[in-house]
């Protein structure tokens, strides 16, 4: 629910109340003597959908930009015709959807200034760094909490939608500016972790599960930035908090420019290469996301004759963000690929390895798959296979047998090792 309070332009009086009564709206009307461009200020409640449409009605009569128009949140309203309006409007409107203006000042709330707007982001690559290096998915998460990375994001659809070039353009401004800086701070803080040996040394940044999650992005990856921008473009066209939904989107942006950061200062050129791919795509998807939804929720410029050239900057840039997500989503389906087959070679080389052990004079006891050591398409490169005998049993001559098998699965030359382990039992049923 929204409380309007608008300027009554001279000569207009009569013509805004009319026009209110005729959308059944109760107001209450103040005289204005400070000046003679105005004759009175008129109160109305209105429920957040009918903002819109009554504020459009009232500027094809006369109430324009040059006055004042405010729009506070009302906790509550104790009407009859109030209730009445509210029931016409859940019914032919989005309930929740928010006005033009409330949407534009709303995005521009969330854009903080440039010194605090940095100051966060540089606090919060610190603290994401820091987790990932520690494998501390906790840590990971309260950087999350603390990015000031919405903002920007949703203001630059906006902008677009609303035909505001500043608003876009400092949306755009602040990403790369963020991310920038999110890159460059992760870069510094990994580099001096590795210098005075803030951790033990490393050698394969890979092997600690919260990089290695971020270094080869699949199609999932996909979803989840999706799922972000429309979430937080929701929230904010419908006036509910942002504050969660920004940790989301924190989420698809900040880790994964940590990782290019520690992938910099380790020297490792393909964890930078596969973390960058995911911010690439988690930034362009979550705007892309965010300007659909706009668009699908008819948001459009005040004036009439800046709607053409809104609805045009918006399929433009729609169409250069799904090009570019399809170009980076060659890498996300070779990445989803790789992890299919590696999965189902993984499955016949432990399928046959079975089968060839159940067929000599030992058990199965356990399988090993290593893979080559590198941060993106994995092949098999070891494989470990233990097998229990009886005692005084010989132990089954299936070296050869179960290396041919592994090279012919993966298609490649794989070393094989073969560990035995003298099993005894006692107290089997006959």
């Amino acid at each position: 629910m929204r409380l309007v309070q608008v300027t009554i332009p001279a000569g207009k009086r009569d013509t805004i109340l009319r026009a209110l009564d005729d959308e059944g709206v109760d107001y209450v009307v103040s005289d204005e003597v400070s000046g003679q461009e105005y004759t009175g200020i008129v109160y109305f409640p209105l429920p957040s959908a009918a903002v819109e449409p009554v504020l459009q009605r009232l500027r094809e009569i006369g109430v324009d930009e040059d006055g004042y128009t405010v729009i506070i949140e009302a906790n509550t309203v104790i009407s009859r015709r109030f209730d009445q309006l509210q029931e016409r409007y859940t019914e032919e409107e989005d309930a929740d959807r928010i006005a033009r203006e409330e949407l534009s000042a709303r995005a521009r709330d969330l854009e903080p200034s440039l010194p605090t707007y940095v100051l966060m982001t540089i606090i919060s690559a610190l603290i994401a760094t820091a987790g990932l290096l520690l494998d501390s998915p906790a840590v990971v998460v309260g950087s999350m909490v603390i990015a000031p990375l919405i903002g920007p994001a949703m203001a630059a659809s906006v902008g677009t939608v609303m035909g505001d070039t500043e608003l876009f353009r400092r949306g755009v401004k602040l990403q790369l500016l963020g991310l920038v800086v999110a890159v460059a701070s992760a870069t510094l803080f990994a580099f001096l972790v590795r210098t005075v040996n803030l951790i033990p040394p490393l050698a394969d940044l890979t092997a600690i599960p919260e990089i290695r999650e971020r270094i080869a992005p699949d199609f999932l990856s996909l979803v989840v930035a999706l799922g972000a921008g429309v979430a937080g473009v929701v929230s904010l066209s419908s006036g509910v908090s942002t504050a969660l939904v920004g940790v989301m989107i924190a989420v698809a942006l900040l880790p994964p420019a940590a990782t290019v950061g520690i992938g910099l200062a380790w020297g490792q050129p393909l964890v930078s290469l596969g973390s960058s791919v995911l911010l690439l795509v988690n930034v362009l998807s979550i705007n892309l996301a965010a300007l659909v939804v706009l668009w699908y929720k008819g948001y459009q410029p005040t004036q009439w004759f800046r709607t053409d050239e809104a609805r045009s900057a918006t399929v433009t840039r729609i169409g250069v963000l799904v090009a570019a997500i399809v170009v980076l989503s060659v890498f996300l389906g070779g990445v989803t690929l790789d992890s299919f087959e590696r999965a189902t070679t993984e499955e016949e080389i432990r399928t046959e390895a079975e089968e060839i052990v159940a067929e000599s004079s030992g058990t199965m006891i356990n399988i090993e798959i290593e893979q080559t050591n590198t941060a993106v398409f994995q092949q098999p490169n070891h494989v470990v296979v233990t097998i229990g005998v009886p005692p005084d049993e010989p132990t089954p001559g299936i070296l050869t047998e179960l290396d041919a098998m592994a090279d012919r699965t993966a298609g490649r030359d794989v070393s094989t090792e073969v560990r035995f382990v003298t099993v005894e039992r006692a107290g089997e049923p006959p």
